[in-house]
């Protein structure tokens, strides 16, 4: 670990200003959100009830995922971004790494006084010069886990990604196991827009940061991040946020959405909000969280759940309305555009919503969504080498009979191989799924004691 110098002192006190800064603004939201509610009481029963108002906040355009080895620092980078820390399940907590997909939203701002790098912040004064910002844009961020036994869970999120932030500790030799398979996943999956962050420079001398710059270059040449800007950050000291603000705006552009064809949500997460003890009469209904891709969906909407839930050997899909829905941390909105991190509230039983067992889902109009399908035929495109394992592994031809887990969008499904025949096969199907011709999904086996990444295909 190197000393501490004269500009290491000026990062810390410079990161704890922006600490405080944060508190404050954390503070004047908690304060206004808390008013924007109207509060009623009734003195027989002494119950309050909230009703919130509807947010008229632009909603998220686009979604960003962290992705890396373990450790490397991604939900503390999304924290310096957001203000948020999107590690809040208890298990994360106790552990200290990411186990589900996390969320935050955050507005990219920019200083209509200052001018290249030092106008971007998420702040709304600018840190420079104390102007009143102004936004560019609301983005979501996915946090995805680092873990090696985690990759089905960050496969899930991928589905949902408009760009990618790959995290790169500086202070560990480039690449680890999960630096190569992330990376790999982001060519699985067709996601082309990528930014490196070489994290944690505060832990490393001048020509260790440099060795570890050309190492990622190395490392990424002739992958789908080759040419991608690499940003040198401290994310716990905020070092450098403004360029990688200033990267994001001109990397992950927008996507162009289609709002007016049929409405479609991937599901990637499920739960219920009930607390324990709650009365059958004020029990609320199941809610599902995802992104919009297509279309718009509106409070009050009746909707389709597909393929829906196992009853006996059939699966039926769920036909249900929406109740309501949150657009990531904007709040409550009456309709939800594609693009960005949102929830939706619904009067299905919350007992079938719970522990994410709903992940996996598509959500549109009625009889407007992919049929459910019982085998699935691809054309395949494998790896050279398996990534993720300590030594080099030749990915070897898939055989007749073999298990495979396919990643079709956000749900997750094992199966074997019924068919196969040059570069296309069937898959018998063991969790049936939504499909359609040219969908890509990413192909594990099972190598080493867990499925491994080894290849995409693409639904013929």
């Amino acid at each position: 670990m190197s000393k501490e110098t004269t500009s290491d002192k000026k990062v810390t006190k410079k990161a704890d200003e922006k600490a405080d800064t944060v508190k404050k603004a954390s503070s004047s939201k908690t304060t206004k959100k808390a008013s924007s509610k109207t509060k009623t009481k009734t003195k027989k029963t002494d119950v309050v009830t909230e009703v919130d108002e509807y947010s008229t906040g632009n909603q998220a355009e686009v979604n960003i995922g962290t992705i890396g080895h373990v450790d490397h620092g991604k939900s503390t980078l999304v924290k310096a971004l957001t203000g948020t820390f999107p590690d809040t399940h208890s298990e994360e907590l106790k552990r200290g790494i990411t186990i589900r997909l996390g969320y935050a939203d955050t507005d990219t701002r920019y200083c209509p006084k200052c001018t290249g790098t030092d106008k971007w912040s998420t702040e709304a004064t600018c840190p420079k010069c104390k102007t009143k910002t102004k936004v560019s844009r609301r983005i979501s961020f996915v946090d995805a886990p680092g873990h090696e036994v985690l990759m089905a869970t960050l496969l899930t999120g991928a589905a949902i990604f408009d760009g990618a932030i790959l995290v790169i500790a500086a202070n560990e030799n480039c690449p680890q196991a999960q630096t190569r398979e992330h990376l790999a996943a982001m060519d699985a999956v067709g996601i082309q827009n990528i930014i490196i962050v070489q994290n944690k420079i505060e832990l490393v001398t001048e020509a260790q940061a440099i060795k570890s710059y050309n190492d990622i270059v190395k490392f990424v040449k002739g992958t789908v991040a080759e040419g991608a800007p690499i940003i040198p950050m401290s994310a716990i000291h905020g070092v450098n946020l403004d360029l990688l603000i200033e990267t994001i705006e001109n990397v992950v552009k927008t996507p162009k959405r289609n709002e007016k064809i049929d409405s479609r949500m991937f599901v990637a997460r499920s739960f219920e909000v009930n607390k324990p003890g709650t009365i059958p009469e004020e029990l609320l209904g199941g809610v599902l969280g995802g992104s919009i891709i297509s279309g718009i969906l509106k409070e009050g909407d009746d909707i389709e759940i597909r393929p829906g839930i196992r009853t006996g050997r059939k699966v039926e899909p769920i036909k249900t309305k929406i109740v309501s829905i949150h657009a990531g941390t904007l709040g409550k909105v009456k309709e939800a555009k594609p693009g960005g991190l949102m929830s939706i509230g619904t009067d299905i039983d919350p007992a079938i919503t719970k522990a994410d067992s709903l992940v996996g889902n598509i959500i549109g109009k009625p009889g407007k969504l992919p049929p459910v399908i019982e085998s699935i035929e691809l054309a395949i495109n494998l790896m050279d080498f398996v990534v993720g394992l300590d030594e080099k592994t030749k990915v070897k031809n898939l055989a007749v009979g073999e298990q495979l887990m396919l990643n079709v969008w956000t749900a997750i499904t094992l199966g074997q191989i019924s068919n196969l025949k040059g570069k296309k096969m069937t898959v018998k199907l063991d969790r049936l799924v939504c499909a359609e011709k040219g969908t890509r999904v990413a192909i594990s086996r099972r190598l080493a004691g867990r499925f491994r990444l080894i290849g995409f295909g693409i639904v013929q």
